[in-house]
């Protein structure tokens, strides 16, 4: 339990929850899973972490959506109508702010949980510091990218409910992040060891990061043969989603990290 809540992708949990759920008639919904998200997750973490101090994305997540709850309730129906199309891209605007004002000041956020998985003596290192910019920065640009997609499906297209803008593209940016921020650190690890060691440095790995990224393309042609139109582009997505993930899973074991 204590590693799992060690993680930051927990704390960005109920964003995640939040900007895939919400929508038109979900705002009620996804605002209250997310707030309820929000105060369990941290009230196990400081249950499991006795004395451990606050973290910036757990003061953010219960604001943020207990700030949006009173609003919801409160709102008028044309406030809501607005919440229920646009909450989702000001929740990944937020995050995204919160993640790259963090490396502003330079307290990517997700240093703290970092810290409470490896020795102070590490906290200062060049290499603890420059995985925790990497992963930050990752999460904001996910979250940039999602608020991008949905708010062409909102704008632009005036389709909320776009299968591409409000669901495949947003729940890709997130994965991708999700799987950087597992996959990173290993390979900051196994860079530091070379470098400690007088080694040159080697080519970084991409293959490893890539494979569940190669294989999201197999449901999402499932997904666009079944929702949309375009048969053709659903069963291209399979073939090369198959293809490109049977290639890369060969180099990611000739190359691992």
């Amino acid at each position: 339990m204590a590693g799992v809540l060690d993680n930051p992708v927990v704390g960005m949990a109920p964003w995640i929850i939040f900007s895939l759920l919400v929508g038109p008639g979900r705002f009620e919904l996804a605002v209250g899973l997310a707030l309820a998200a929000a105060v369990t997750l941290t009230a196990l973490t400081h249950l499991v972490h006795r004395g451990s101090s606050w973290k910036l994305l757990e003061l953010a997540d219960i604001t943020f959506f207990a700030t949006m709850a009173v609003i919801g309730l409160l709102a008028s129906e044309g406030t809501l109508r607005w919440l229920e199309t646009y909450a989702g891209e000001v929740a990944n605007i937020a995050l995204a702010v919160i993640a790259f004002g963090s490396m502003a000041v330079r307290t990517p956020f997700t240093i703290q949980y970092a810290r409470e998985q490896v020795d102070p003596s590490l906290w200062h290192t060049r290499g603890f510091l420059r995985t925790n910019y990497m992963i930050t920065g990752a999460w904001g640009v996910a979250f940039l990218v999602a608020a991008a997609a949905g708010a062409i499906g909102d704008l632009v297209l005036h389709d909320p409910g776009n299968i591409w803008t409000g669901w495949i593209i947003q729940i890709l940016a997130i994965v991708a992040a999700v799987k950087f921020t597992v996959w990173y650190p290993d390979v900051a690890r196994a860079q530091a060891v070379r470098e400690a060691a007088g080694l040159p440095p080697e080519p970084t790995p991409w293959a490893g990061f890539l494979v569940p990224l190669a294989g999201m393309l197999v449901p999402i042609g499932i997904a666009v043969l079944i929702f949309d139109n375009m048969w053709w582009l659903g069963a291209a997505l399979i073939v090369v989603g198959t293809l490109l993930t049977k290639t890369l899973r060969s180099r990611a074991e000739e190359h691992p990290t």
